[in-house]
């Protein structure tokens, strides 16, 4: 069973994740959702498993508070994957996905011990 672990290379919150699936042995790839944008499809995929688009971006980002007052909030699924496409930092990190189609978000050493059953 693959994990995925879609994130930014340089968020230490990421970096902590990516540490914690080594140190637990739990088999992942690390997606830089900077460098591979993700498609729409995925970023609804995401949107359902994680709550709404609220649920999904870091409304206290120094990203979001420096969009334009016209860009906050969207009000279609079309602008939010624009935006998220162009802005992928908006985004909460990490989002895991694991083989079975699971889609969390966030890192903590509990939550991954409940996730992952370590």
């Amino acid at each position: 069973m693959t994990t995925t672990l879609y994130g930014l290379a340089n968020c230490d919150t990421c970096r902590k994740a990516r540490n914690w699936l080594k140190r637990f042995g739990i088999a992942h790839e690390f997606v830089d959702y900077r460098e591979e944008r993700q498609s729409p499809e995925t970023l609804l995929a995401w949107r359902d498993a994680l709550g709404g688009w609220d649920a999904m971006v870091n409304k206290s980002s120094p990203t979001w508070r420096n969009l334009p007052p016209a860009r906050k909030p969207p009000q279609s699924d079309a602008e939010w994957k624009l935006l998220l496409r162009e802005y992928p930092t908006l985004v909460r990190r990490p989002v895991v996905v694991t083989a079975d189609g699971v889609v969390s978000q966030g890192f903590s050493d509990n939550g991954f011990k409940k996730r992952f059953g370590k």
